[in-house]
């Protein structure tokens, strides 16, 4: 298991799926066989398959523990869950819950939810089926949300010629849970505590966030899907085929890079291949990743 300290925060990586999982040309329309050369001394085989010309993607939640609050960030697939789109992804039947018991949490324990956007691979979690129906999976926690990605599907999903949203993921993931009067709308920039501020990252989705941490003088950023892959870091100006606007998507991406080598927070991604999150660095007008380890 994956753990890492921010100051006094702990945060453990929850695994759902590590696999070689999107042809590489496919995700990212910029894709050029050569980046395999320049950068195979670290991009095999943890976040690249050759063979199969695959990009090697995780998909996992970061559970963070401060201050006695327990708090999952992005929910993955989600078990039992119709995915014809994504054979992958199509009714899994994965261990995450039991991962998520051995990152020291059981499902009633865990005080809030945030989701960096409301895509399928990152709301899966938040209900489970139960006697036919889709609940809650967090009953006792609060359900953070962006007002304009909720909006924006929303809308989708309410008119017949564009629903089901997100592959019918908001129908199944994220109505059950504002049903249930579980959920936190954040509108723009908002401080959830001394220790946690959320701000706006539009272009993946129109309601795309950022999440910084801060403790005791130390920083992390969850990132959600500003950046899928650590390709990114050295080329931001690639966006993935999910990106629903491509100017908004590499702004977003650039500042929080910038932010991460601006100021020393460690960056969290929710599908980098190992060791999962990096720091990052200044090279020219440029990024590098610097993983633990040495990479």
């Amino acid at each position: 298991m994956v753990e890492v300290k921010v100051g006094a925060a702990t945060v453990r990586r929850v695994e759902e799926s590590y696999e070689p999982n999107f042809d590489a040309k496919m995700f990212f329309p910029d894709w050029k066989p050569e980046v395999v050369q320049r950068h195979r001394d670290w991009l095999m085989p943890a976040h690249y398959e050759e063979a199969s010309n695959s990009l090697k993607l995780s998909v996992h939640s970061w559970l963070l523990t401060i201050g006695g609050k327990r708090i999952l960030i992005d929910t993955c697939v989600g078990n039992h869950k119709s995915r014809p789109h994504r054979p992958k992804w199509h009714l899994m039947e994965s261990k995450y819950l039991e991962r998520l018991k051995e990152a020291g949490v059981e499902p009633d324990q865990v005080d809030m939810v945030m989701c960096t956007h409301l895509h399928v691979d990152h709301v899966g979690w938040n209900t489970r089926l139960e006697n036919g129906k889709w609940v809650p999976t967090f009953r006792n926690a609060r359900y953070v949300f962006s007002r304009t990605d909720y909006d924006h599907y929303l809308k989708v999903d309410s008119d017949p010629k564009t629903a089901p949203a997100n592959a019918g993921s908001f129908r199944d993931s994220v109505l059950p849970v504002v049903e249930a009067g579980l959920t936190q709308m954040v509108d723009g920039a908002a401080r959830l505590d001394e220790n946690m501020e959320i701000t706006p990252a539009p272009g993946h989705t129109p309601g795309t966030i950022a999440i910084k941490l801060e403790s005791r003088g130390e920083k992390a950023l969850f990132c959600g899907d500003i950046l899928h892959h650590a390709l990114q870091v050295y080329h931001p100006e690639w966006n993935s085929f999910a990106c629903a606007e491509a100017v908004g998507a590499r702004k977003s991406r650039r500042e929080a890079l910038e932010h991460c080598a601006g100021t020393g927070a460690r960056l969290m991604p929710c599908h980098f291949g190992a060791p999962f999150t990096c720091h990052v660095d200044h090279k020219g007008d440029g990024f590098v990743p610097r993983f633990d380890g040495g990479f």
